[in-house]
């Protein structure tokens, strides 16, 4: 049989059941393809695109998930502003090359409601986010586990920006046995260099000028350390002060932790390998970032 790889037109799907038969067509067709899974929570931007072309380059039949996940809101107005514009979504996948858009609604990914199953990984959840949003990342595993059942891709693209979540899904993929490659891409940024997030577009063009300042704290800081600064405390002070020197800038989290096991680091000599993660609410708009400094 002659690989059909793709399709001629993307298809726009709303429950697993039309997904899952849509996918054993393809895989029937193809049974040498490979199939790869971007999940995003919408409002696409062009880091969101940047998945999806990345995706296209990895396998042979790109699926894209479009789904606010309640789960993994622990502040219900975070959940209720989130933005939502399906139309506008569905034109960016198909602009950057996507064959299939999931889109279900909250009924179709939990028709029983609320799952009963707890999943948790504590050693990776005890700072950054996993204290700052409780319950977070047990919404995420679910979700992703969710998708990666009902897809089953040969791999699953997300973006460094949100980096705990990144490891997180790669530990539970290894943890599981699943026949899954997770793909970590890196973040993109604006001009400006701020990281791209669908939570920008809440920002006034004052809190855009103000949240420039969290990538600019962040490299200020990785300067000073291979200036010679080796105390993460120092370190952390700097970021601090820069960012909060916006006033419309608070600070959420700043942590300086090992890549691998996101334990925070106190000392750092010139050869350390760190992460440099933050957490800010700008205009009470949260945003995180992070950078990874290796020498």
């Amino acid at each position: 049989m002659v690989a059909i790889y793709g399709l001629a037109i993307m298809d726009v799907i709303k429950n697993r059941s039309g997904l899952r038969s849509r996918l054993k067509q393809w895989r029937f067709q193809n049974p040498e393809g490979t199939i790869a899974l971007v999940p995003t929570m919408g409002y696409l931007h062009a880091g969101h695109l940047s998945l999806i072309e990345r995706a296209r380059e990895e396998a042979d039949l790109v699926v894209v998930s479009v789904f606010v996940n309640p789960l993994q809101f622990n502040d219900p107005e975070d959940y209720q502003n989130y933005p939502i514009d399906l139309n506008r979504d569905e034109q960016a996948c198909e602009q950057a090359g996507a064959d299939i858009v999931f889109a279900p609604d909250r009924q179709e990914m939990y028709p029983e409601g609320e799952p009963l199953l707890q999943m948790s990984m504590p050693a990776l959840t005890a700072n950054l986010c996993g204290t700052a949003r409780p319950g977070h990342f047990e919404g995420v595993l679910m979700v992703v586990a969710r998708l990666l059942n009902c897809v089953q891709p040969d791999v699953a693209l997300f973006g460094k920006k949100d980096y705990q979540q990144y490891l997180v899904i790669r530990r539970m993929v290894q943890d599981l046995d699943l026949p899954v490659r997770i793909l970590g891409v890196e973040t993109v940024r604006e001009e400006d260099g701020r990281a791209m997030s669908s939570r920008n577009a809440r920002l006034s063009s004052s809190g855009v000028q103000h949240a420039t300042l969290i990538y600019r704290a962040m490299r200020i800081a990785e300067k000073a350390q291979r200036d010679g600064n080796s105390n993460a405390a120092d370190l952390k002070e700097i970021i601090k002060d820069v960012i909060e020197s916006g006033s419309l800038n608070r600070v959420d989290y700043i942590e300086i932790v090992d890549p691998d096991t996101l334990e925070s680091m106190s000392a750092l000599p010139g050869n350390s390998r760190f992460l440099i993660a933050v957490a800010v609410f700008c205009e009470n708009v949260r945003l995180i970032d992070n950078i990874l400094c290796e020498v």
